[in-house]
């Protein structure tokens, strides 16, 4: 199939012809990897993500980890105590992630090019 008649296909086509495009479309935002990968050591909350993404603002990490939650790679526990705490973690399907963001990590430290 040619690449515009790939474009053209209906989402199911695509996905048969090219799987990674239903990963691409799970992953897919500036922030999902890095929020997977501090999930991947360990349970954490809200304001411990903030603080290890600086550059992140509150409106687009909530938003991620929704997407996250959706797409069933992050749980979320929500705690009832005041002041309310809501903790993070993978899913056994994020945690079948895990081995990706590893392979990802090798990649980028043996290909990383000092700019």
């Amino acid at each position: 199939m040619a690449r515009s008649q790939f474009v053209s296909a209906p989402p199911e086509e695509q996905i048969e012809l090219c799987p990674v495009i239903q990963a691409q479309n799970i992953i897919a935002g500036k922030w999902k990897i890095v929020i997977l990968w501090h999930l991947s050591t360990q349970t954490k909350r809200f304001n411990e993500l903030q603080r290890l993404l600086p550059n992140i603002s509150k409106g687009i990490l909530t938003r991620q980890l929704r997407e996250l939650e959706d797409d069933q790679l992050v749980h979320r526990e929500v705690y009832k105590e005041v002041p309310p705490k809501v903790e993070y973690s993978l899913t056994p399907l994020g945690q079948s992630f895990i081995p990706i963001l590893d392979n990802m990590g090798e990649w980028s430290k043996k290909h990383l090019v000092s700019k």
